[in-house]
């Protein structure tokens, strides 16, 4: 178990994903519950990244309910049908959105928030059972680098579920 965490002195954020690609993999590779591998890949891209907001929201019954983060007091329940999480879920598709006052039906659960990425985490069964939610407090702060380092984290999570 990892006790502590490597991120490169740069701004390049290909370079941090590729850093810390390996030591999440580390994290939870041997971890058996989810909601410490939750926990733990929040605070690592929070750590490493400086985002205003990391988390996971899970599909329960017919909603995503909030389960482990990293930031401000977040909206517990999201129906699929709501904001850019719920878009997430009914499309099964990363959704980036360069400024969250334009994207329609979006959650304000914090003010602060400017900017968001959200993708969905598939089951064996090829099902989306958790969308994970990274918002800034800056503008157009997220591209396709972030959706692919994020996106490569959570095959490494994907495989363990």
């Amino acid at each position: 178990m990892a006790e502590s965490l490597y991120i490169p002195t740069t701004e390049n954020r290909q370079e941090i994903y590729e850093a810390i690609l390996p030591q999440v993999k580390a994290l939870i590779t041997d971890e058996a519950d989810l909601i410490a591998n939750l926990a733990n890949i929040s605070a690592v891209l929070r750590e490493a990244f400086g985002f205003f907001w990391v988390g996971f929201y899970l599909k329960k019954e017919n909603q995503l309910v909030l389960g482990p983060f990293q930031g401000p007091i977040a909206c517990t329940r999201i129906p699929f049908t709501k904001g850019v999480c719920g878009h997430c879920y009914s499309t099964q598709q990363t959704v980036i959105v360069p400024d969250v006052e334009e994207f329609p039906g979006h959650i304000a659960c914090a003010s602060a928030s400017k900017s968001e990425i959200v993708l969905p985490v598939f089951d064996k069964s090829g099902e989306v059972c958790m969308v994970l939610d990274v918002d800034s407090d800056k503008l157009n702060d997220f591209s396709e680098t972030d959706a692919e380092g994020l996106g490569n984290i959570l095959k490494v999570l994907e495989g363990t579920l």
